[in-house]
This record gives C-alpha cells, sequence and structure tokens, in this order.
C-alpha cells in the first residue's frame, strides 16, 4: 500500500528543478523503525528541496519488485530501499535499466552492495544525505536465469553475488529466528554443517559460449563484486562497474586445501592487500590450486543434480543450473558527492 509524507518544518526548495523531484522508499517493516525513518526522510527531502515522498512496504510475497516497479509507475526520481540485501536485490530488480536513481539505506547483517560502493553504514542521516544530495553511479547487475529440476526456468537479477555448494548450504541450514536475534553469529553453527557435507559439486560450465569445462568443487560463486558476506575480500579483482563477472571455483583437496583457501583469503583481507597499488606492492603470489579464477560476461553452469542456490545472501531454492549474464551500467546507484 502506498502513502505519502509531506517534509515538515522544511527549508524552502533550492530551485524550482529540484522542487519537481519526488523520491520513493521502498522499506522492510521488520528492519526499520518506520516513525523515525518517516522524520528523517522528511527532513532530508526537504532541505534537498524535494516533493513529498511516496512510502512502499514490502511483503513475503514481495520483497521489493512489485513496490518499486509500483514507484516508478508514478514517474518519481528515486527509489530509495530500506531493508537488508534481499530487499536490496528485489529492488534493484524492479529498477533494472530504468536508469531511475537507487539510494540505499543499509538495514540488517549484510549490507553488500553498500559495503562494496564503500558508503557509510548505520548512519541514517548520512545515508539519506547522500540519496538526497549526492550523485548518481552506474554499476552492473546481473541477470540470472535458474533452471529447476521440473524443467521451470525463473528469472532474477543480483547485485553482489550468485553461488552454489558451501555458502549456498550454510543460507539454507542457517536458523531465520536465531539470525534476527544474532546476526552474522547464526551462520556459526551452519558453517559447521556445510563444511562436515562432504558431498561435492559436480558440474560444467562454459563461459562466453566457449569450451565446456566439467570440475568437482566444493562450492562455485559468481561475483558482480569482490566483497562478500561478513565482508570477506574473495574475489580481489572484482568491480563493481567493470562490465565483467568474476568467478571462483574452491576445489580444495582435503584439509590442506581448505588451509591454503583459508590462508589466500586471509591474505587478501589485509590491509595492504585491498588496494590495487597494495597487491603491487607485496608482488606476485603462487597460484593455489584449491581456488580457481575465471572471468566472462556470460557463465553457463549445469549441475549434476539439484543443489541449493542463493543470491545476494539469500537463499532461492535448489537448481539443476542456470545462466548469468552481466548487465554493463543496468543500476544507478546514489553516492556521497565526494
Amino acid at each position: 500500500m502506498m502513502t505519502t509524507s509531506t517534509p515538515a518544518s522544511a527549508p524552502s526548495p533550492a530551485s524550482t528543478d529540484e522542487s519537481r523531484r519526488r523520491a520513493a522508499v521502498v522499506y522492510n517493516p521488520i528492519k526499520v523503525d518506520l516513525a523515525s525513518l518517516k522524520t528523517k526522510v522528511a527532513q532530508a527531502a526537504g532541505a534537498a528541496g524535494w516533493q513529498e515522498t511516496l512510502w512502499y512496504e514490502t511483503s513475503e510475497d514481495d520483497p521489493g519488485r512489485g513496490a518499486a516497479e509500483e514507484a516508478l509507475s508514478h514517474d518519481v526520481d528515486m527509489v530509495i530501499a530500506a531493508g537488508g540485501d534481499g530487499t536490496v536485490r528485489a529492488v534493484a530488480e524492479g529498477m533494472s535499466g530504468s536508469g531511475v536513481s537507487l539510494g540505499l539505506l543499509p538495514s540488517g547483517t549484510g549490507n553488500l552492495l553498500a559495503r562494496n560502493l564503500k558508503l557509510t553504514l548505520n548512519d541514517v542521516e548520512h545515508s539519506l544525505e547522500a540519496a538526497f544530495s549526492g550523485r548518481d553511479r552506474a554499476v552492473d547487475l546481473a541477470s540470472i536465469e535458474i533452471l529447476r529440476e521440473d524443467e521451470t526456468r525463473d528469472k532474477h537479477v543480483f547485485v553482489v553475488m550468485a553461488g552454489v555448494g558451501i555458502d549456498a548450504k550454510m543460507l539454507a541450514n542457517t536458523d531465520s529466528e536465531l539470525k534476527k536475534k544474532v546476526g552474522w553469529l547464526a551462520y556459526v553453527d551452519a558453517i559447521f554443517k556445510a563444511l562436515r557435507d562432504r558431498d561435492q559439486l559436480r558440474l560444467c560450465y562454459r563461459l562466453d559460449g566457449r569450451s565446456v569445462h566439467r570440475r568437482r568443487a566444493h562450492t562455485l560463486i559468481v561475483g558482480n563484486c569482490g566483497s562478500l558476506p561478513a565482508n570477506i575480500l574473495l574475489l580481489p579483482d572484482a568491480a563493481v562497474d567493470d562490465g565483467i563477472l568474476d568467478v571462483v571455483l574452491m576445489r580444495p583437496e582435503g584439509i590442506l586445501g581448505w588451509i591454503q583457501i583459508w590462508l589466500k583469503v586471509a591474505r587478501e583481507n589485509g590491509v595492504v592487500r585491498r588496494t590495487a597499488a597494495g597487491r603491487r606492492l607485496m608482488g606476485p603470489e603462487k597460484e593455489v590450486r584449491a581456488l580457481e579464477y575465471r572471468t566472462a560476461e556470460e557463465v553457463v553452469v549445469r549441475l549434476e543434480k539439484e543443489e541449493d542456490i542463493e543470491l545476494d545472501g539469500d537463499p532461492f531454492g535448489r537448481a539443476v543450473g542456470f545462466k548469468i549474464q552481466v548487465l554493463p551500467g543496468g543500476l544507478t546507484v546514489r553516492v556521497p558527492q565526494n
């Protein structure tokens, strides 16, 4: 249901052009304090000379895509996603290719897109200032067509990552009620359950229509960004606006392979390694056999059997295959002026 919020005690609009601009907020009622948020949005919108704000609530049936599409039908100039990663992904799905700006109001445990854009977290006023008074930045999206065991297909977009294997199993095993109470700590038990599962993925993949590769792996991740859940930098060369998808397969052979992976991840997540200049300074390192990196604009995967799949840190059921394509500049995001 749509509602409006009129800025109270707001300064006069800065210009006639600005005064015609209107925003909509798509919010997850579980993640936000609505009364407080409406007050802060009214203040930020009024200070920037925007019109009254439209409000749309997400639901279990519509996590944000339908709300975003409804907002776009009212010719808004910006849609603000107020919620967790699932809300951001769903809103981005509804806005894909529209050219309308997406404002981010991070909430929840992940904030994956905001982290990758190096936006301020847990500061509502700063986030709203970036939304109403910031600038536009074009970033990539990724479209995914998921093939189910019954041969049906469904299409979605993601902004950060898609994965099968340990990460998807971890999310499928996570207690949602516990996650609400303790955040990322809820994943600890699920991680151990996933690691105890010795059943590897058996898959075929094709990149950009080239040769088919057959692999056994514990995990396959296709990323649009480098930093993944828990702010772990797993795809160090990935950029949100390079028009390229980054792919990693985890293929550890026993405990030694896992040690190699964790050492590699620890090295990449060091302060120095987190910048391109730092990586050049530290020089080349040996390739880790347990990790296989690839890049492509299109990734097609077929699984030997049905597996859990996740998008942007949310479980998306089970799949026997999928096709992912990058959508260069498919989303416009509001970021701070400086």
